[in-house]
């Protein structure tokens, strides 16, 4: 007991050295200590002072243009987008621009944006302080499969959208970002130059004027803005395709942070992550606002302590269980059934890898469960596994007549609204394939009807007037995780489905908490192991 106490303490306490760590972080990032000689000008210039070029209110001109080649040295080969005169930095603005479409690019290439921002009426290769900054206006991803109504036949398109279809479904096009989001950095803020944020160094470029340095005016695109929803296929016959180009003012302690999240989600990607599973990490900076987004990582990290202390316990609670009394063995085949089929539709709807690889694990979980709940062992005999199933005591084959009662009442509404719902949405619904809607409608019987399968446990309890045999420990965790949930189904892209589940979830819990109270512990009744507290200290006194 005293082990097992002492090692969740140590993952109390790495946990909060982590939270700790991270804040300070955070506060690192967003938080740049200016020069300390800015105060008197003189001493600023001679102290390693840089200064900020904008503070000499410049006029300045905005040029976007576009070209098939990712670095120009010339006016050659380029084409002009969109050129904003007398620009504004303090004033942020929207505009949607045709783009003519290179052959190059229609046949899977790139084309790229070079954004200039420069002194009124010169041309930026002529002007020796503008800035300028590159960025793909091309992505490449795989399509989304067509849907079809599997009975008809009958496409969700419209007949002249079949050509799109001529790639294989797994090879990679080229696919058009349709937004393109400018900032500038708007602080006035004097660096001190012997300790520049390295983030914001690369951004940076600096002139001599006089016997000061300055830097000129720090020009950013946010690549989290760039969605997937903003994506267009690039077909062969393609020649014109919008480009939005929006520009709003940023902060420095905005830009860093905003860097820093550019440069996660780019490792992210290095690491294997496709463009939709970056999608989703995006969604979470770009969807929220940034004090949100700070109760977002508290969050998050919380739902990850307590889904490890939930699967630990629950771990602990199933590997030391004799005794299947007082549990619904029908509950733990359905709950293992149920985490299968979610993580499988999870799979197929390509969901983010934050949500379906705890939906993994615990389903893995969830089948050992299944083994220990039917006393099952596996023998080998060569290559063929045999299968062995242990026998039930008297109290435990009391515990499935109450287990099969309950499920003989249940089955009576369950199954004739699960037929119903699949032939409905095999009538009314289109889907990529058969196993397609074959999941699907698994799933939404789990989520719509699945909570039912939870109370053959609740009307156990109710017969034996006991909850003492549950695991709290492991029950716990998993409340406080599903009241987390709750949040974040708010924030994490998942299916509405899905997102609903979170919340039947709560109620159900409610209902055992109620029966805890209901039920007081009786100390002659035997435990989750199989053990009453008055076998335990008649065992101590012999």
């Amino acid at each position: 007991m005293l082990s097992r106490s002492s090692f969740t303490s140590l993952v109390v306490g790495v946990f909060a050295v982590y939270v700790a760590h991270t804040c300070w972080v955070m506060y690192g990032i967003v938080y740049t200590r200016p020069c300390p000689a800015a105060a008197d000008g003189a001493a600023g210039a001679a102290g390693g002072c840089v200064w900020p070029y904008l503070a000499r209110r410049p006029k300045l001109q905005l040029s976007v243009y576009t070209t098939t080649r990712s670095s120009i040295g010339a006016e050659s080969n380029i084409d002009l987008v969109l050129n904003v005169e007398d620009f504004d930095i303090e004033s942020k603005f929207e505009r949607t621009v045709n783009v003519s479409v290179p052959k190059k690019t229609r046949n899977n290439g790139t084309l790229y944006a070079f954004v200039f921002l420069h002194h009124a009426g010169i041309l930026p290769w002529h002007d020796g302080k503008q800035v300028h900054i590159v960025s793909p206006l091309t992505t490449y991803m795989v399509p989304k499969p067509e849907e079809i109504n599997l009975l008809t036949g009958e496409s969700a398109t419209q007949q002249i959208e079949a050509e799109k279809q001529t790639n294989a479904l797994d090879e990679p096009v080229s696919h058009w970002r349709s937004r393109l989001t400018l900032n500038v950095m708007v602080e006035d803020f004097v660096f001190d130059g012997s300790s520049l944020p390295a983030d914001v160094h690369r951004y940076m470029k600096m002139v001599q004027l006089g016997k000061t340095v300055h830097y000129l005016p720090i020009l950013f695109i946010d690549q989290l803005s760039n969605r997937v929803k903003d994506l267009m296929v690039i077909n062969r016959s393609t020649t014109e395709l919008p480009l939005t180009v929006s520009y709003d003012k940023i902060s420095l302690g905005k830009l860093r942070f905003w860097i820093h999240m550019q440069d996660a989600v780019y490792s992210l990607q290095q690491f294997g992550f496709s463009e939709k599973d970056a999608d989703e990490v995006k969604g979470i900076f770009v969807d929220t606002n940034l004090y949100f987004l700070a109760l977002t990582f508290f969050v998050a990290a919380f739902h990850l302590l307590f889904d490890f202390l939930a699967f630990k316990n629950d771990i602990s609670f199933w590997k030391k269980k004799r005794s299947m009394i007082g549990m619904s063995t029908k509950a733990v085949l359905w709950r293992c059934f149920s985490t299968v089929v979610i993580f499988l539709f999870l799979l197929d709807e390509q969901t983010s890898l934050l949500v379906l690889i705890p939906a993994g694990v615990g389903a893995v979980i969830e089948l050992w469960k299944v083994k220990k709940a039917l006393k099952m062992t596996i023998r080998w005999q060569g290559l063929r596994p045999r299968f062995q199933f242990g026998a039930y005591n008297d109290s435990e084959k009391k515990t499935e007549e109450y287990d099969a009662q309950a499920m003989k009442y249940l089955s009576y509404l369950l199954y004739p609204l699960c037929i119903g719902g699949a032939g409905y949405s095999l009538l009314n619904v289109k889907y990529k394939s058969w196993y397609s809607w074959l999941i699907n409608s698994f799933v939404n019987g789990v989520y719509a009807f699945g909570f039912l399968f939870m109370l053959p446990q609740l009307f156990v309890n109710y017969k034996m007037k006991s909850v003492a045999h549950l695991p709290w420990k492991a029950f716990t965790y998993k409340a406080f995780n599903t009241f987390i949930d709750d949040i974040f189904a708010f924030i994490i892209t998942m299916p509405t489905s899905h997102r609903l589940a979170c919340f039947r979830d709560d109620v159900v819990f409610l209902v055992y908490l109620y029966q805890r109270w209901l039920y007081p512990v009786d100390k002659s009744r035997v435990n989750e192991y199989g053990e009453s507290y008055e076998e335990k200290s008649k065992k101590k006194s012999s």
